[in-house]
Order: C-alpha cells, then structure tokens, then sequence
C-alpha cells in the first residue's frame, strides 16, 4: 500500500545542514534532503539565490506575523504551498483549518 514512500532513495530523507546568513545572524538549518531541493528550485524560479531567498522569506514573514518561531517548519510547509500550485491558490491555506493555540 505505501510502497512509493517507504521504498523510497533514502538518500532523500537524510538530513542536510545549512549554514546561512538570516537577519544579520549566522545559523544552520537542518532539513531533509529533499526540501533543499525543492528550496533551491523555488530561489531559482524567484531570481534569486538560496540563501537570498531564505533571507527575504524570512524577513516578510517577520513582517507579517511578528515573529518567526520556527523557520524550519515555515521552509517545509512552504514547500508544500509550492508543490500544491502556490500562489496561484487563494485558498491554499483554508484547506487545513488551523486553530491557532490559546
């Protein structure tokens, strides 16, 4: 039944770190292989390098939430947006039904 997932290159799942320069900071991040390569590509379609758009990503959602709590979720879940049609999807996100913690 899950034989395309769990059969899968493990090489896909292995984690990588990334040292990169956010918000004037060095920090690593350590994401699966498979989201570098997804981040890579949407850097690319957007002009700019990986480390610029990791940059610029971070600081818009500074700017529209207040804060960033875990970058490495946002990357991941960003790929996803990305891979179900991104932008062009309005309603991407009331797809999930998130209720915030109180």
């Amino acid at each position: 039944m899950c034989e395309v997932f769990a059969g899968q290159d493990p090489q896909r799942y292995r984690p990588v770190n990334r040292s990169v320069r956010i918000g004037g900071h060095s920090t690593s991040i350590q994401l699966e292989a498979a989201f570098w390569v997804l981040i890579d590509e949407i850097a690319a379609g957007q002009g700019m390098s990986t480390s610029r758009f990791l940059s610029t990503l971070y600081d818009e959602a500074l700017e529209i939430n207040g804060a960033v709590s875990n970058f490495a979720s946002l990357l991941r879940t960003s790929c996803l947006i990305y891979l179900m049609g991104g932008a062009e999807k309005s309603d991407v996100g009331s797809k999930f039904h998130i209720v915030a913690a109180e």
